[in-house]
């Protein structure tokens, strides 16, 4: 197993990255500063919204998980899956990022 930056420095960095880049990038919901799982939601507006789960594949890479499926969401259905999981894990992070484009994850997002 590969030891990991802790879940709260890296959500501050990953909202550094973007505030560096003009894009808005928000913590939505604070977890576990040291161990905290995270979700990354991707607003697309119009083009819907994408969750993302950070996991390790098995060799203890990380990657991203469509949480919501491969194709785009409405904003309603995407709440609703962040909901039912920081329902189930008070110390889930949540972050959200408005982008038009691609955004740039460490980690391959399957």
């Amino acid at each position: 197993m590969q030891p990991r930056l802790k879940s709260g420095l890296w959500v501050q960095a990953l909202i550094r990255r973007y505030d560096r880049q003009a894009i808005p990038a928000t913590v939505v919901r604070k977890g576990d500063a040291d161990a905290g799982a995270i979700l990354v939601k991707i607003n697309r507006r119009a083009r819907g919204c994408v969750v993302l789960d950070r996991t390790q594949d098995f060799a203890g890479a990380l990657v991203w998980r469509r949480a919501t499926g491969a194709d785009p969401v409405d904003e309603a259905a995407a709440d609703a899956y962040i909901a039912r999981q920081a329902g189930r894990d008070p110390d889930l992070w949540v972050v959200e990022i408005e982008a038009a484009g691609e955004i740039d994850l460490d980690g391959t997002v399957v």
